[in-house]
C-alpha cells in the first residue's frame, strides 16, 4: 500500500479524534473533506468532487462511501477496509445508502458530526445528506473538528513540510534564473513546476499565480500569457508540495529597473514582515500578526495599498486551493501553538501607479517564537 505514515501515527491521530467526539457528545463524524479523510486513513483522491462520506464512529469504526472508481484507489492508498460502493445512475441517491448503512452501525437516534464546510459536500448533496438523515439522527455541524487537530502537525508531518519547502526553494531559483526582458510567463511556470515533479513533489492545491505589468498586482492565477517588457514587474505566488503538504512563497521581481516607488513599497513590506515574525508566538492570537502587519503598512502611508488578511495555515490540503484553517486577520482569537505551519505574505498593491510588491514564505512555530522554512533572501533583486 501507498502510505506515507505509520500506523502508529494513524492510530494516534484516530484516537484524537474520537477523544474529540467526545468531547462535544458526539457519537460519530460524517467527514467530506478529503483533507480528513487523507489525514485519518492516508486515502488520497480527487474522488470527492462527487459524493463520497468517510464515517468514524466514537468506538473507532471507520467506513467510507464512494463510488467505484475508488475502490482501488482506497485500498491502495489507505488503512481503510470497510469500503462501500454507491452505483451510479440516474435516480441514484448515495444519501440514502449511508442511511441504510449507518442504521446498522446503530446510528439511529444518534448525535453525528458533519462536515457541512467542504468542497465534497455541495449543496446538493447537503439537501439530500439532511433530507435522508434528519428524521434518522441528530446532525451537527463538526466542520473543525478534524481541522483543528490537523493544524498542530505532527514530526513526521514536518519532515514532509520542509521537503516541501526545499522543493520551494528550488522553483524560486528557476524563476530568478529565467526571469528577464522579453521571457515568456509559461516558460518560468514550467520550470518552476517541473523542479517540484522532478524532485518527488506534488500539484499543489491551487495553481501558482503569476502577473507581470498591471497583472502584477493580481493574487489569483488567470488564464493567458506574455512575454516581459525590457521594464516590467513579475509577481510570483507559488507553493511546493511533498506528499500534499505545502510550503508556500511568493515574490515580487522588478524587471530592468527597480522604481524608486518599488523599493519604498520593498522597505515597507520587509519592515511588515519582521513585524509579523516577532508577533507570531505560541500562547498569543493569531490576529495580532495581521495588527502587525497593518501597523507597518498603515503609519508608512500604505493603508489603501495593503489587504485585510496577512497569511493562513498550510498542511495538506487539496483543489481547489492550499489555504487551510486559521487565517491572519484582525481578532482573529485562534491561539498560536508549538508545530503550527503557516505562509506569511507581506503584499502591497498600488492601483493608483501601477506598482505590485509582494514578499512571503513559510513559517514553523517553535517553543518560542517562529522559524522560516526558506532559505532564500527577502532582497529586492531586479532583473
Amino acid at each position: 500500500m501507498a502510505l506515507h505514515f505509520s500506523s502508529e501515527e494513524f492510530a494516534q491521530r484516530s484516537r484524537r479524534t474520537m477523544e474529540a467526539l467526545k468531547s462535544r457528545n458526539l457519537d460519530g463524524l460524517l467527514m467530506f473533506r478529503q483533507e480528513s479523510m487523507y489525514y485519518l486513513s492516508g486515502y488520497d483522491s480527487f474522488g470527492y468532487v462527487f459524493f463520497q462520506c468517510l464515517y468514524l464512529g466514537a468506538d473507532g469504526r471507520m467506513m467510507l462511501l464512494t463510488r467505484a472508481p475508488d475502490l482501488r484507489q482506497a485500498r491502495h492508498t489507505s488503512i481503510l477496509e470497510d469500503i462501500r460502493i454507491w452505483t451510479d445512475g440516474p435516480d441514484a441517491n448515495p444519501a440514502k445508502q449511508l442511511k441504510h448503512i449507518l442504521d446498522d452501525f446503530g446510528c439511529k437516534g444518534r448525535r453525528l458530526g458533519v462536515e457541512y464546510d467542504a468542497y465534497g459536500l455541495t449543496a446538493k448533496n447537503g439537501k439530500l445528506l439532511e433530507a435522508a438523515l434528519s428524521d434518522f439522527c441528530i446532525l451537527e455541524d463538526a466542520s473543525d473538528l478534524v481541522s483543528r487537530l490537523r493544524v498542530i502537525k505532527s514530526a513526521a508531518e514536518l519532515e514532509y513540510v520542509c521537503r516541501a519547502a526545499e522543493l520551494a526553494d528550488r522553483a524560486y531559483d528557476e524563476a530568478y534564473r529565467l526571469a528577464g526582458p522579453g521571457v515568456n510567463e509559461g516558460d518560468i511556470l514550467a520550470a518552476m513546476q517541473g523542479v517540484i515533479f522532478s524532485g518527488d513533489g506534488d500539484y499543489p492545491g491551487n495553481e501558482f499565480i503569476i502577473g507581470s505589468g498591471k497583472d502584477a498586482l493580481l493574487c489569483r492565477y488567470k488564464s493567458g500569457r506574455r512575454k516581459l517588457d525590457p521594464q516590467d514587474q513579475l509577481t510570483l505566488e507559488w507553493a511546493a508540495a511533498y506528499r500534499h503538504y505545502h510550503a508556500a512563497m511568493m515574490r515580487t521581481i522588478p524587471i530592468g529597473q527597480a522604481t524608486e516607488r518599488h523599493k519604498r513599497m520593498h522597505v515597507v513590506t520587509i519592515e511588515a514582515m519582521d513585524a509579523c515574525l516577532e508577533a507570531l508566538k505560541p500562547g498569543r492570537p493569531i490576529g495580532e500578526v495581521f495588527d502587525a502587519y497593518a501597523h507597518v503598512c498603515d503609519t508608512s502611508g500604505m493603508r489603501d495599498h495593503r489587504l485585510n488578511a496577512t497569511g493562513y495555515s498550510l498542511g495538506t490540503t487539496f483543489a481547489p486551493n492550499w489555504m487551510d484553517w486559521p487565517m491572519f486577520y484582525h481578532a482573529n482569537p485562534v491561539i498560536a501553538e508549538e508545530n503550527m505551519v503557516y505562509f506569511l505574505h507581506m503584499i502591497l498593491m498600488d492601483s493608483d501607479t501601477d506598482h505590485a510588491m509582494c514578499f512571503g514564505h513559510t513559517v514553523v512555530v517553535t517553543e518560542t517564537g517562529c522559524e522560516v522554512l526558506s532559505r532564500r533572501s527577502l532582497d529586492l533583486i531586479v532583473k
